[in-house]
């Protein structure tokens, strides 16, 4: 017999670290993938960690071959940075690299018999303002508006958005033989995640987490956004809450397949001072990469998180104070302590 398995793809990253160590005390056996080896003592938590690409459909056949998967965390991704260095191979692993696991969440639904939920964490970065004089007088974004990307990244991530919610509701519609997919897919678009463990990874939304791991290290930090740049953050356990949270809402309280959410927002200008009120000896200043700068300007400074405390009851533990006096500043001090 199969053994029932929740899966997490890209799960050496800066949420699947905490995500599995969630879902693992929570009692589910989780089966892990992505192109690093997860660190031991993580992995030692999994019923099995897999190192192994999201585009090799002869991994996943062998995968199913032994777990009956019955939840995917689809965490993979290329990030909006190098996505722009690398806009074809970005397509492949966003875009086909989903795809792969929703053709699995589908057969395997089909195969089993049960819905597979199907949690995509999705970006801000689908968003895209046209200026920013528009950016100010936006506000808070919701769902709807402003859905015209300007990276690969945010393009693709859009795209997946509308995929999964075909594969939820119209998959081969035209078919005689149609049933239902049995893929359940919730999207969640995150704002800047700020993580007190893991290293800032590539995305255009990390001047924040640099300044931060850059001033307790020692290290000078040059931003590379103008000092008035605002974009909307969430700390790291908020956005691992989220996804649970979502995970587990009954369906029929969902009222869409995309959700926003958010929990404060702050300028670059922001950031500094509050790390220099953690790390008063830190050395930051601001030469802004006009390319990179211009890309933070498309994305919302804030967003309207309203349909997901509506249906899913969402509400951030950490607001802007308690995100970096209770847990970024200590937890990175301590990180680089040791």
């Amino acid at each position: 017999m199969r053994k029932h398995v929740t899966l997490i793809t890209g799960a050496s990253g800066e949420i699947g670290h905490g995500l599995i160590e969630r879902l693992v005390a929570r009692g589910d056996d989780i089966v892990a993938v992505d192109l690093r080896p997860l660190d031991p003592p993580i992995a030692e938590r999994c019923a099995a960690s897999i190192v192994g690409d999201i585009l090799d459909e002869n991994l996943f056949s062998r995968l199913v071959s032994e777990f009956e998967i019955h939840a995917i965390y689809h965490l993979a991704a290329l990030l909006s940075t190098r996505s722009e260095y690398t806009p074809d191979t970005a397509h492949r692993v966003n875009v086909d690299g989903t795809l792969n696991l929703l053709r699995i969440a589908h057969e395997q639904a089909r195969w089993h018999g049960q819905p597979v939920r199907f949690l995509f964490p999705s970006s801000i970065a689908v968003y895209g303002l046209p200026s920013r004089a528009a950016k100010a007088k936006a506000g808070r974004v919701s769902e709807e508006q402003y859905n015209t990307p300007t990276t690969m990244y945010g393009c693709n991530k859009l795209y997946c958005e509308h995929v999964g919610r075909y594969y939820a509701l119209h998959f081969r519609q035209l078919a005689a033989d149609r049933a239902p997919t049995g893929v359940d897919f919730r999207a969640i678009r995150f704002p800047g995640l700020i993580s007190a463990i893991t290293q800032p990874s590539g995305g255009t939304s990390d001047f924040a987490p640099e300044m931060l791991h850059a001033a307790a290290k020692g290290d000078p930090c040059a931003c590379f956004v103008e000092e008035e740049a605002r974009l909307p953050f969430m700390a790291m356990p908020d956005a691992i809450d989220a996804l649970i949270h979502i995970s587990m809402a009954p369906a029929q309280r969902l009222t869409r397949r995309s959700y926003n959410v958010g929990a404060f927002s702050l300028s670059a200008g922001e950031v500094r001072d509050r790390t220099l009120r953690a790390f008063p000896k830190a050395d930051i200043s601001f030469s802004p990469d006009v390319a990179r700068a211009n890309i933070v300007a498309t994305w919302p400074a804030d967003v309207d998180d309203s349909a997901a405390r509506a249906d899913w009851d969402w509400k951030p533990a950490y607001d802007a104070d308690r995100a970096f006096d209770e847990y970024l500043a200590p937890t990175i001090r301590d990180f680089y302590r040791k």
